[in-house]
């Protein structure tokens, strides 16, 4: 036997069928700060590189050599495996430095490939290196090769992988203080199974699972003591016996913070929320740094816990952060056949205060070029958050602003402001609560009319997704209402909005997803004429009913589209991951706007069915729909494209 040790305004683009081009720049440092001349690279291409001195890393006394690979045993992927991990393969256009660069890059490998054999549960295999037609352990003690001038050094790799191992006894002791056992634990819980294939990967995964137990349970020094693998060559056995000491329990020290500069250091530990004198929970130390993370003002945040407990028995918590620069400038724009040139930008000033206060001020012109000065879009506004208010889960927003909005269906002007408090009491669920008024004076079909809205609203979500930009399991639902007052018309009314999207994986690899989405909302109101046309509930366009276009879809009043008091949508996509760069999707929306308060399905369900290509970028999936209508009324495309980032929901 052998033992082994060891925000943003939806695009209006919609509306034609030309492709639109969208070009996003954002400037980050001081007020304005350009560094030096730098390069960047999408898809594989670089930009704006400068010329470069040519930097020539020259190696003493290069040994040039011809290295092959033979497996006797195994399949193709192991021998493909092997081929990747081996460096004598990997690097045969780098030769080493001379006889000992070769030889210790030969020991390297074979250490590389034995460990590779062993993930594999392979633990009965060889590796075998020659060098120029002796082995390595000779060359080892000769402290050289054979070499002849001109021609490179051959170097042979035999594998021999041998029999496939399993699991046999496996035990898992949680040792007592004084070292001595103290309770089993179950094999099984960690997939160690006597019977199963033996990779030597799933004892590490073990270990590491058996130390986060224990320190979920209050431990902070908790460790593995031993670990014994015999393998029993045999039957092709192997047994293991691992030992983990939980150390002391402990509860929560002092908290120390360092990196810090403008920030308020009793800001940072606020929001940290962490107790001193409380159990030690690693799930604490995770949500602080999250929290801190979410502030965005920082560049990067470590909550580095002690090695050791203080004298009193507890353990000491140092959170080290680094500032992001404190101003902001960013731009964006879209061009389009139809709608003419776009153009927004921002500035911000983030950690206003020291307690990560963010002012920004915000503006787009939209429809520049497209017509005359009368259909150009506009909108400014500023916009204030600080984080903490009530306690680390609670932020403040105020916003007030100005806006000119044009679609096909309305003309609006008017001038906004509100004010939220948003509390974020677990990672999953966010609620919010607020006030708004929005004064306006807008015209559509059913005439010119002024608008003074007073409103009081409450948001709720719920999100379990595993990604944002590219969920393939979880739900995400959410629900809107506001009660509101119009004091130019003197109607109340009440808002109501909710959606519920989901996401199954078909195959355990998630290569296929089945992705839906459903949508409705409501407008209590006696009377449409009560509530201004932007605020009416209208259909179409990304995000909506795609191929239609944009806020195209609902009731209408001598061929224009005038906005319902309630709506429906529903969206089914199949998202096909093809390799790991790319993938395709397809899709079928559907949904209509409706005059009634809630939707009685009295207009037809406008569907649009579509497809697209998605490629996964560092950063997220970047997408491209192409929808076609499949009853296009007045003002719809033969068919239309959508660009974006993310996922369409």
């Amino acid at each position: 036997m052998k033992r082994l040790q060891g925000r943003a305004r939806k695009s209006r683009a919609d509306k034609t069928s030309s492709t639109v081009l969208a070009i996003a720049v954002i400037f980050c440092g001081g007020w304005i700060s350009a560094p030096s001349a730098q390069a960047f690279e999408v898809f594989g291409f670089r930009f704006f590189e400068g010329d470069k001195p040519e930097v020539v890393n020259e190696v003493p006394d290069p040994l040039p050599y011809a290295a092959t690979l033979t497996v006797s045993g195994g399949d193709k992927d192991l021998e493909k495996s092997l081929l990747e991990t081996s460096q004598l393969i990997q690097q045969q256009d780098t030769p080493p430095s001379g006889s000992p660069g070769l030889i210790s890059r030969a020991l390297g490998d074979q250490q590389q490939l034995i460990a590779l054999l062993y993930v594999k549960g392979l633990y009965g295999g060889t590796v075998n290196i020659d060098i120029a037609g002796r082995p390595l352990q000779a060359a080892v003690e000769a402290g050289e090769v054979n070499r002849r001038a001109g021609t490179p050094v051959p170097v042979v790799i035999h594998v021999v992988t041998g029999p496939q191992f399993h699991f046999g006894t496996v035990s898992i002791r949680q040792l007592a203080s004084d070292g001595t056992p103290a309770a089993t634990l179950d094999p099984a819980k960690y997939g160690l199974v006597p019977g199963a294939p033996a990779l030597s990967d799933k004892i590490l995964q073990t270990e590491s699972r058996i130390v986060a137990d224990l320190k979920d349970q209050g431990y902070p020094l908790a460790k593995i003591a031993d670990r014994s693998v015999v393998a029993d060559h045999a039957s092709n056995r192997l047994d293991v016996t691992i030992s983990a000491n939980p150390g002391p329990a402990a509860t929560f020290g002092h908290v120390t913070v360092q990196g810090q500069k403008k920030t308020k250091t009793d800001f940072i530990i606020r929001q940290a929320e962490i107790d001193p004198g409380s159990r030690y929970d690693p799930a604490i130390l995770r949500r602080a740094a999250k929290r801190l993370r979410d502030l965005g003002i920082f560049a990067s945040v470590r909550v580095i816990e002690a090695d050791r407990l203080d004298s009193a028995g507890n353990l000491p918590i140092t959170i080290e952060v680094a500032e992001r620069k404190r101003h902001v400038i960013g731009g964006g724009g879209t061009i389009s056949s139809v709608d003419g040139i776009g153009l927004e930008a921002y500035w911000r000033h983030r950690n206003l205060f020291g307690a990560g206060e963010t002012l920004s001020l915000e503006g787009s012109v939209g429809r520049i070029v497209n017509g005359d000065y009368g259909d150009m879009e506009y909108s400014t506004q500023v916009v204030f958050t600080k984080p903490g208010v009530f306690g680390p889960a609670t932020s403040f927003s105020a916003t007030v602003g100005a806006k000119r909005e044009n679609p096909e269906a309305y003309e609006s002007r008017a001038v906004f402001g509100s004010m939220k408090l948003t509390n974020t009491p677990t990672d999953k669920l966010t609620y919010a609560v607020g006030t708004e008024f929005e004064y306006s004076r807008e015209t559509d079909v059913l005439g010119p009319d002024h608008y003074a809205l007073f409103g009081v609203f409450g948001d709720i979500a719920y999100d379990t997704r595993d990604n944002i930009l590219n969920p393939t399991r979880g739900l995400r639902a959410t629900f809107h209402a506001e009660p509101a007052y119009d004091a130019e018309t003197g109607g109340f009314m009440a808002f109501t909005k909710a959606s519920l999207s989901t996401y199954w994986s078909l195959s355990g690899s998630d290569r296929f997803i089945l992705a839906n989405r459903v949508a409705g909302g409501s407008i209590l109101t006696p009377s449409l004429s009560d509530v201004a046309p932007s605020r009416r509930y209208y259909v179409g366009g990304g995000g909506s009913v795609r191929g239609y276009a944009y806020r195209n879809v609902g009731p209408r009043v001598s061929g224009e589209v005038i906005g319902g008091r309630s709506f429906f949508e529903t969206s089914t996509e199949i998202r096909t991951r093809i390799t790991e760069s790319f993938g395709a999707v397809g899709f079928v929306d559907a949904g209509a706007a409706y005059s009634s308060q809630f939707p009685d399905f009295s207009e037809e369900l406008k569907v649009g069915v579509g497809a697209g290509l998605r490629y996964f970028s560092p950063i997220g999936p970047l997408r491209l729909d192409v929808a076609v209508p499949l009853a296009p009324d007045k003002d719809d495309p033969d068919f239309a494209i959508y660009v974006g980032l993310s996922q369409a929901f």
